[in-house]
Order: structure tokens, then sequence, then C-alpha cells
């Protein structure tokens, strides 16, 4: 099975790029980080007519996360779990972030978890470094350690499953082609890469680095100064495997050349074929 991750940056910009990619990669299952559509406004039909079924958490003009899926899904959840007092004014977390759904394959399941996480910056700190409260950055930390608490959750359970998504996260500096220009940066700050470390340590598979090795090999380039033509790029869209899933991983790829396409989205799709 293939399952794809995209971070599209606005469907209703985007749709003709991804329709192409779509028709172009053939995946079974997506998973779109900002939409940036409430879900009434998704363009479900579309996508529907392709043969997709549509799954969206939406939220309006920001975030928002969805799944196009070939295949069933089942116990579609929306949502972070505990997001008690994780709004940057004090309430619950109302940004649509986080989705997660079951797929069946022919002879095992596979949960599939889907994330666009926090930017955080600006970066505001305290004068002993410690992040203010309520800040950007301060949510961006504290919905990493709501993902390992809920991904240790999942880890007891024993079963096939894959976190993915736009970590916003550059986990070291080989995975920037200018590491010093993101060293204040909140997707590069030792905080978040350490929270990123602990993520990973729980026993999770980093599927490009097991299957793709080669240098300058990214998932960002910003529209500014020509970075795609450069290659002045940033891997922050990532697939963590558990072991489970890790054991049936059979490739993990980047599509690169959609960055190069009409009107494209400043990520490009990385994806997994996993045996199930």
């Amino acid at each position: 099975m293939k399952i794809a991750s995209f971070n599209i940056n606005g469907i209703k910009a985007r749709i003709d790029a991804l329709t192409d990619w779509l028709k172009e990669s053939d995946p079974d299952v997506v998973i779109l980080q900002e939409i940036k559509s409430v879900d009434e406004n998704f363009p479900r039909a579309h996508f529907e007519d392709l043969g997709y079924i549509v799954e969206t958490h939406g939220q309006k003009s920001f975030n928002g996360v969805a799944f196009l899926s070939k295949v069933p899904l089942e116990d579609v959840t929306r949502g972070l779990p505990n997001a008690t007092g994780m709004g940057r004014d004090g309430a619950d977390d109302i940004e649509a972030r986080y989705i997660e759904a079951t797929v069946i394959g022919e002879t095992t399941s596979l949960r599939i978890c889907g994330l666009y996480l926090p930017n955080g910056n600006p970066v505001d700190l305290n004068s002993d470094g410690t992040p203010v409260e309520g800040s950007k950055y301060d949510f961006k930390l504290k919905w990493m350690q709501r993902l390992e608490d809920h991904a240790r959750d999942l880890l007891q359970l024993e079963e096939p499953f894959l976190l993915a998504g736009d970590f916003n996260l550059i986990p070291q500096a080989e995975d920037a082609k200018r590491p010093d220009a993101w060293r204040k940066d909140a997707l590069f700050r030792p905080e978040s890469r350490e929270k990123f470390r602990k993520l990973m340590d729980l026993g999770f598979t980093d599927a490009l680095r097991v299957k793709n090795g080669a240098d300058e090999t990214y998932t960002f380039w910003d529209y500014q100064a020509g970075a795609f033509d450069r290659n002045d790029g940033i891997r922050i869209d990532h697939f963590l495997l558990s072991p489970q899933a890790a054991d049936r991983l059979q490739d993990c790829q980047i599509d690169a050349y959609a960055r190069a396409k009409a009107k494209p989205s400043d990520h490009v799709p990385i994806w997994v074929e996993i045996d199930l």
C-alpha cells in the first residue's frame, strides 16, 4: 500500500497541482496538511470522482488536515488527545492539526496518524532561555509533548501505526542546505530537536533515512530567491514508523519533481510503501 503525505498549502490554490500529482503518483492513501478550508467547503466531490474517500478536519483560512483514500477508512478520529489548556489564549486547543484512521490490508491493519505540527515562530524566550508561557514557541513544545504522550499510548497496543505529516522540524544539520541559517528558528532550535529525539527514542523508525540516505534530500523550499532551483531546502515532512510498521516498510521516497510544476506548494509529497 502506498501512503503519502503532502502539505498542500491551500486546497483551493493547489487543487490542480494536487490532482495532477495524484494521477501521476497514484497513492492509495494521502495525508494532507494545510488544507486551509472548513469541512463543508472542501472540494469533496472532485476527489470522490477520482476514486478517493475523503475525511477532513478543517479550519477556516488556517491549518486543516485531511485524508484521501482509495481504501476504506475505519475509526476516524479528529484532534490530538489531551488538548485541555493548550490554546494560546488559555482555552482548549481548537487548531485543526491532527487526524487518525485505520486502513485494513490483506494481512493486517495500519493506524495512520496525520499531523501538522505547529511552526513555533517567533521564538519568545525568557531571560533564562525558557519559552514565554503562552507564546507560539511554548505552544509548539507543549504540542510535541502531547504527541509524545499519545504515541506512548499507541505503542502499548503493539500494533502497526505511523506518524506522518509536516512536523515543522529539522532533525539534524544534514536536513538543511544551510543549517546555520536556521539555528535560531523554532524548526531547528535545540529544544525542538530534543523533543523530536525523545519521540524517536520511543522506538520509531525514520522511514526516509532507512530507504534513502542521499545527501541534500529535502521536502520544503521557500518560494523566495529561487530556493528550489538552488536546492536550498529543508527536510521537515516525515514518516515515523512504529516497530511493527517498520518491519513491513518496503520503500520511502520524495516526489521533488512536484515542486517544479505550475502553482506548486512550497512542500512536496513524501510517501512510503508498506506491505499490508
